[in-house]
């Protein structure tokens, strides 16, 4: 027999080996006659993951999108590679179609109940690397979110992936044991580069995994200013001795030494390192120029940068760094999220930020941010009541009551003239809040920044 010929056959063979484990897998589902559902008609019906099924192709959407690689292990087989883009649901399991290619954890211990429960974890992590083939790793990474019941982000590159999931804590540990086996990450990702808060898979909306050209949009090209020339790492308690010292040399107006947010406004209102210049810009992709319209605030000082779990100080350090204009420029390894692991009543106060339903986790007491309307001490986001904005507003319980709702008077009054507008209708304007704001802010030498009891 030619290679080819033989190549031909064993991939038959392996699909034969497929099917067949496959209807067995889906065969040990089938419920007893005796125990079915009272009620539930003589068909055949099936239980899986505390699932009922009464239909075939039910049981097989089922087991294909979160039992492959159980189906796999049963005949000693890894999944076939996935086409791109594709993920288990794509195409029937018992047809011989396409599937993920790296395996799947067993999900027994998982309870599948209740998906939504609010007792779980949210993770955020990112890894850059090295990624030669994104839209396979990215089925993969759908395929696994999915076996494992998590929500939320997952950004993949070719530099690398970045992450943020919530789901039960025994998802989201079985989701870390994979990322760390896996040879891609293996030998650089480790468990400390996962940073967990309370949470789950209740804190998204839905799962969302996608390849892009940067694992953090900062809008320049990965290949231009690249995370291999990043600044300096430092440990939580190096970061905290260096702030510790400037905060020192700052009060006697000796420092020579910038204290760095490289987050957006609306992180840095409800929460921030004392004595830190925080840039009010409204998206990441603003950093650059914000960098380029203000060097010689940073022109020979010692900067250190921070943001929420790293991944922005990463990309913002080196093109930082191409400015040639830094003396130095350090960076908090973690973010604030391992700072406050370590130092919950440190030099950070007020709440962290974060992307999902949850808008802010807390590790103090402080309260840095005051309501929209009343001025009264207040942190707690909630979405603009107008449907043609959607930002982020801080406004009080008191406020609320009153009908203040809305991220500024411009976008209230509109939302009174959208009520009678039809569902769907509405368009994304640019209101008041967005307009007076300068795109990218211009920093006097004033030292704003010393100044540590700002809002």
């Amino acid at each position: 027999m030619v290679p080819a010929e033989a190549g031909a056959a064993g991939r038959k063979q392996r699909a034969l080996a497929r099917r067949k484990a496959f209807s067995l897998f889906v065969k040990a589902k089938e419920v007893p006659a005796a125990s079915r559902c009272p009620g539930g008609g003589e068909g055949v019906r099936w239980r899986c993951c505390r699932q009922a099924f009464e239909e075939l192709p039910g049981i097989h959407r089922h087991v294909a999108l979160h039992h492959s690689g159980d189906v796999g292990r049963q005949e000693g087989l890894d999944a076939e590679p996935a086409e791109a883009g594709g993920s288990p649901a794509d195409v029937p399991a018992a047809a011989g179609g396409p599937e993920i290619s790296w395996a799947l954890p067993d999900t027994s211990r998982i309870n599948h109940d209740d998906p939504t429960s609010k007792v779980g974890e949210v993770l955020l992590y990112y890894c850059y690397c090295e990624v030669k083939d994104p839209e396979k790793l990215c089925a993969w990474q759908k395929a696994l979110c999915q076996h494992l019941h998590l929500t939320g982000k997952v950004r993949v590159a070719s530099e690398g992936i970045n992450g943020t999931v919530g789901g039960s804590k025994v998802a989201t540990s079985l989701y870390i044991e994979v990322m760390l086996s896996q040879p891609l990450f293996k030998n650089i990702l480790c468990q400390e580069d996962f940073k967990s808060s309370a949470g789950g898979a209740h804190c998204f909306p839905d799962l969302r995994v996608g390849v892009f050209k940067e694992i953090v949009p900062m809008g320049i090209d990965p290949k231009i200013v690249s995370y291999k020339e990043t600044g300096i790492h430092l440990s939580p308690q190096e970061f905290h001795r260096e702030v510790e010292q400037y905060l020192s040399q700052a009060s006697q107006g000796q420092s020579d030494t910038i204290l760095l947010d490289c987050r957006n406004f609306y992180e840095s209102k409800i929460g921030q390192f004392q004595g830190c210049l925080a840039p009010d810009i409204r998206k990441f992709s603003y950093f650059p120029s914000y960098i380029d319209e203000n060097l010689e605030l940073f022109k020979d000082k010692r900067v250190l940068m921070y943001c929420t779990g790293g991944i922005r100080c990463e990309r913002g350090s080196a093109y930082l760094r191409s400015k040639a204009v830094c003396r130095e420029v350090y960076q908090l390894k973690g973010g604030i999220h391992k700072y406050l692991e370590e130092f919950p009543d440190g030099f950070y106060r007020g709440k962290l930020f974060v992307f999902d339903d949850r808008y802010a986790i807390c590790s103090n007491e402080d309260i840095i941010s005051a309501c929209r309307y009343c001025g009264a001490l207040w942190d707690q986001y909630k979405l603009c009541s107008s449907q043609h904005c959607r930002q982020l507003v801080l406004t009080c319980p008191s406020c609320c009551n009153k009908g203040l709702t809305a991220c500024c008077p411009v976008c209230q009054e509109k939302e009174l003239k959208v009520t009678s507008r039809a569902s769907g209708q509405t368009l994304k304007e640019e209101c008041e809040c967005t307009r007076r704001r300068p795109r990218v802010p211009i920093e006097h030498v004033s030292q704003r920044m010393l100044d540590t009891g700002k809002d």
